[in-house]
């Protein structure tokens, strides 16, 4: 992004983001008898970001939220490859792998469940894995994540749930995600910084209600200024709470961003004058 910028026009990736597949070479700086330098990046995921901004204590019904969350998503990675491989799969097969990767994230949180309340969860799991086998987002694959770099300091790795490699995404949830909450708006405005050239859609599959209702809903395209106020906000988070890593050593497909002059927030002992 140039000239102060923040979004390129649709349809235009910026020159140095990469594609999945593809490469982009990292311009280094070097001098007659020593190494060429290295650019370190300060890195965090998107659901950092949106924890950040959105904290809260976790209570142990969040866990067993994300505990059937995971069963879910693992569960439909694997089968939507699986499907789109033309193998099909079965309700029985897919049921059982939930049920192994639930038991399993329970036991990770150390919560237990009553029989009876992990059969009710084991329905409503059933249930969006049916729904979603009837949808238009069975058989797609999930992204590469993808790295926003911002100013060249800060690196955010963003990867929705699903992808058709052409010129859509879909990010999954398992609730009813309409009208939508803020936090997920600010992990979708997150995907689309990281995939600018795509179009944005929400599925959500309630699970809290027999049967599972399924709603697909398209995102506004990201404005010039909430995309500067949600890469704002992600540099600043990046600085405070990433783990530094060396740019060239980073395989993810990139896409670079640059801020207004001075308004990106300065990274302690980096610049001549610390904030």
């Amino acid at each position: 992004m140039t000239g102060g910028s923040v979004l390129r026009e649709p349809g235009n990736l910026p020159q140095n983001a990469r594609r999945d597949g593809e490469t982009t070479p990292i311009a280094t700086t070097s001098w007659p008898g020593r190494f060429p330098s290295m650019t370190t990046v300060r890195t965090v995921a998107a659901h950092e970001v949106v924890q950040a901004a959105y904290p809260r204590p976790v209570t142990e019904r969040d866990e067993i939220g994300m505990a059937v969350g995971k069963a879910i998503d693992e569960t439909l990675a694997k089968y939507s490859y699986e499907f789109a491989q033309s193998r099909k799969p079965t309700r029985t097969a897919m049921n059982r792998l939930a049920s192994e990767i639930l038991d399993r994230e329970l036991e990770d949180a150390d919560v237990q469940l009553t029989a009876p309340d992990r059969e009710r969860q084991l329905t409503a799991i059933s249930g969006v894995l049916q729904a979603f086998r009837n949808s238009p987002v069975m058989g797609l694959a999930r992204p590469r994540s993808r790295l926003i770099i911002i100013d060249g300091r800060v690196g955010i790795y963003a990867q929705p749930d699903y992808w058709d490699g052409r010129d859509r995404f879909y990010e999954m949830k398992s609730y009813h995600a309409t009208p939508t909450p803020p936090d997920v708006q600010l992990q979708l405005r997150l995907f689309q910084l990281a995939f600018p050239n795509f179009r944005a859609f929400l599925a959500s599959f309630d699970r809290h209600v027999t049967p599972v209702t399924t709603t697909i809903e398209e995102i506004p395209a990201l404005e010039a200024a909430t995309g500067q106020e949600v890469l704002r906000l992600a540099y600043r988070t990046a600085v405070e709470k990433g783990i530094d890593k060396v740019l060239e050593y980073v395989d993810n497909p990139t896409v670079r961003y640059t801020l207004p002059d001075g308004n990106a927030p300065r990274r302690p002992g980096t610049d001549p004058v610390d904030p």
